[in-house]
């Protein structure tokens, strides 16, 4: 028998004693549950190499964690869980459940099929609006792997730049260059040993 579904607007805690479940992603938006389907195995793949890439050239001062949970008000209960953040490190870091939005520098999203509108009209607003400073969306859906970077400016609005094919540089907020092409690309591919 399944578990009754909350008939109310849920509070922070009441979230977190929701019973597990590995089959869905469970956010919450205002006290609003929020349930979608896991990311298929490709969107993990984009997610780990991109993780991979800015690990590699990231300053030492800063971690990257896929899938964590971010609690983005401290007045209202919303937590949403960016395929990628990356956040100042710290070795509290290890121990805690959840960051604070205030903690994050970048949140990152992989498009899925279902999630273009939430990624690039919702997700934007709330991130602004909890101040964090980064915010970057991949999209593979049409072919092509590209990168569109938010950057957050004046009254908790993000400045968006053209998206970024092929290859995405920056200096913003720490100098990056990666491969895009690379995100979807097989180990063999990578490897050189069949052509791409």
């Amino acid at each position: 028998m399944a578990a009754p579904w909350p008939d109310h607007l849920l509070t922070l805690e009441e979230f977190d004693a929701l019973p597990e479940d590995n089959t869905r992603r469970y956010e919450l938006e205002e006290g609003v549950l929020l349930v979608t389907p896991i990311a298929i195995p490709h969107h993990a793949k984009v997610a780990r190499r991109l993780s991979n890439a800015i690990e590699e050239q990231a300053p030492y001062e800063w971690e990257v964690f896929e899938n964590a949970e971010v609690k983005l008000s401290a007045t209202s209960p919303s937590v949403r869980i960016p395929d990628l953040v990356v956040v100042a490190e710290d070795p509290s870091n290890d121990t805690v459940a959840r960051f604070d939005a205030n903690q994050v520098l970048i949140a990152v999203e992989v498009v899925s099929r279902g999630s273009r509108v939430t990624d690039t009209v919702t997700k934007p607003s709330v991130y602004a609006t909890a101040g964090i400073p980064h915010y970057w969306v991949i999209d593979d859906i049409h072919g092509d792997v590209s990168l569109t970077a938010y950057r957050l400016g004046d009254g908790s609005v993000y400045r968006v730049a053209s998206p970024a094919t092929k290859r995405f540089t920056t200096t913003e907020p720490f100098p990056l260059d990666i491969d895009l092409t690379t995100l979807t690309m097989t180990r063999r591919q990578l490897d050189g040993t069949v052509d791409s």
